[in-house]
């Protein structure tokens, strides 16, 4: 028996609470009782159990009633509520104010084992994540940094280390990895929590404008100024300012970001005031900005200002592990969002879930369960998870004989790299019809980058047809 994951059980049915509790014992965990609300509070309050099964209609005290109070004292408390058919509706707005799932009487066996293992694993996630636990740290649920992989409660330690201070921190990670989680985890959880968290994306803005979303700009600066308008740096004061994808910001640029970071001083566009600035600098990128600088793409020194301390978010597919605690996490998610009854995943999906690769990483995974459970009639199975919600999602991605690159076997892995680099973008441009924003778009880079790219491996002189 697992003495130390305990399952409360709450409803005014003796026989309802033996037969919860003989399988609940049978599962190996240690089961508890009370026959109303108020009691459920009371034991809940003594017990601290992982788990509560709650019926809605008791007498003293009505399990919504109970639900609320353990929820607001006891968060970290996953509650499960029983009901009939007839008051679904309820459940389900329960779901919204934080309960875990619902079961509707008469709950088969599969199903009260199911939902006791999902509420056990969020339960085990949220006391090991040190973002609510003895770190201290905190987030929101609908933002939460989930993983209870050892690289990923190194990376938890580091930022509540790094979340005190004000240092600037440079996040590196794969497109969908969790960057912006972690940014705004390390925000929440500063001295600048209550001031904003104000995020620019280097990769999307066009480069004649970048300037002026930074630093803002004064009336009649350029055609088109109307009005005057504060930049970033200025809504941010006093909080943070996250520059996502930096390694796209363009070389003038970076003279002035550099300029600003050093002097905590800038100027609007078209304006000759200095203003002073207080604000803190995350920056992330998916690009590898040592490489940058060796190849003058990439100033030094505003690298070492931005890397004072870095931090890397693993790839999905380096923390495997990880993968059952988010398939639980995002379908629970999506299910508030849907207001849906949280669907059962079947134990078939489950391991192609595990089995796949994730070249979107987090956000691909985040994308799939949301779609599978707006497809799904209350099970998540095969094809709810391959051939409706990713045709590509398959045990071992393939590649048609016909599509086969070639790279030839000589010369360094850094030139056989680039070779294979060249020869995908080629190909994807063809596929496009030469289409650079949606060539970019396939390829899960910015516009900007492809342009570096196509530089870099002198195709530049390929025309673009928009």
């Amino acid at each position: 028996m697992k003495q130390t994951e305990r399952i409360l059980i709450v409803d005014d049915e003796l026989n309802v609470r033996h037969l919860l509790s003989e399988v609940v014992r049978k599962a190996g965990y240690e089961p508890h009782q009370a026959e109303n609300g108020l009691e459920g509070v009371e034991k809940c309050r003594l017990l601290k159990p992982e788990v509560v099964l709650m019926d809605l209609r008791m007498p003293v005290m009505e399990g919504m009633e109970a639900f609320a109070i353990i929820h607001e004292e006891m968060p970290e408390v996953q509650v499960v509520l029983l009901t009939a058919f007839g008051n679904v509706g309820i459940a389900m707005e329960a779901m919204k104010r934080g309960a875990f799932d619902y079961l509707v009487k008469p709950a088969n066996v599969a199903e009260v084992r199911t939902v006791i293992e999902r509420a056990l694993a969020v339960s085990k996630q949220q006391a090991e994540s040190l973002l609510n636990g003895e770190s201290g740290l905190k987030s929101e649920p609908d933002n939460r940094i989930v993983g209870c992989s050892a690289v990923m409660q190194n990376l938890f330690k580091s930022v509540g280390r790094v979340a005190q201070s004000n240092a600037t921190v440079l996040i590196s990670g794969e497109s969908g990895s969790g960057k912006e989680v972690i940014a705004k985890a390390i925000h929440e959880n500063s001295l600048r929590k209550d001031q904003p968290f104000v995020r620019i994306d280097c990769g999307s803005i066009p480069e004649g404008l970048m300037e002026s979303e930074l630093f803002g700009h004064e009336k009649g600066a350029f055609t088109g100024a109307i009005a005057a308008k504060p930049g970033k740096f200025e809504v941010a004061s006093g909080g943070t300012l996250f520059i996502d994808e930096v390694g796209d910001l363009p070389l003038p640029l970076q003279v002035k970001l550099l300029r600003a970071i050093q002097e905590r001083e800038f100027e609007r566009v078209g304006g000759n005031a200095v203003l002073r600035m207080d604000v803190r600098i995350i920056a992330a990128t998916n690009r590898n900005l040592p490489e940058m600088v060796e190849q003058g793409r990439f100033r030094e020194d505003l690298f070492y200002r931005l890397n004072v301390v870095p931090l890397h978010v693993p790839a999905l597919r380096e923390r495997a592990e990880d993968i059952p605690l988010l398939v639980d996490y995002f379908i629970k998610k999506a299910a508030r969002a849907a207001g849906c009854m949280t669907p059962l995943v079947t134990q078939e999906a489950r391991e192609l879930l595990l089995r796949y690769s994730w070249p979107g990483n987090v956000r691909e995974l985040a994308n799939v369960l949301e779609r599978a459970v707006v497809m799904s009639n209350g099970v998540i199975d095969l094809p709810d998870v391959s051939g409706i919600a990713n045709p590509l999602l398959t045990s071992t991605p393939r590649v048609e004989k016909s599509e086969e690159i070639v790279v030839p076997f000589a010369g360094t892995l850094r030139e056989m790299t680039h070779c294979l680099e060249r020869e995908i973008i080629i190909r994807t441009l063809k596929k496009h019809g030469g289409n650079r924003m949606r060539s970019a778009q396939a390829l899960d880079i910015s516009r900007r980058s492809l342009l570096y790219k196509l530089e870099e491996h002198g195709l530049g002189e390929r025309e673009e047809k928009e």
